[in-house]
């Protein structure tokens, strides 16, 4: 008897796994979801990417993500998605301004000068 309760719990809402490629919302997300499949003709393989948006509550997405999203009931005109969980956060690449050394900062600053 518990088993069945499991897996009557268990969902069998539509999965997908994409990439964040937008979080200018409050609280959307827009997730592109790439697929490989062959061409109906040609039979070569080719990428297909679709958009979805996605309601993201708590805004943890960020951009570049990789992210699991949820089939949901219509939450506007075009969201029917939620964010299920996020899979691999993206790497940051930026700078704070206070971690920038002054010494090195001088340096470059010399031979941009030197340059011109």
């Amino acid at each position: 008897m518990p088993e069945q309760q499991q897996e009557q719990a268990a969902s069998h809402k539509n999965e997908k796994v994409g990439t964040v490629v937008s979080t200018k919302m409050e609280k959307t997300i827009v997730v592109e979801v790439s697929r490989r499949v062959p061409h109906p003709i040609y039979k070569r393989i080719v990428t297909r990417r679709k958009k979805f948006y996605a309601h993201d509550e708590a805004s943890t997405a960020r951009m570049g993500d990789t992210v699991r999203i949820v089939e949901h009931r219509p939450l506007s005109k075009l969201k029917r998605w939620t964010l299920g969980d996020v899979v691999r956060r993206a790497v940051q690449v930026g700078v704070e301004p206070d971690q920038v050394d002054p010494a090195a900062e001088a340096i470059t600053g010399a031979r941009g000068k030197a340059k011109k």
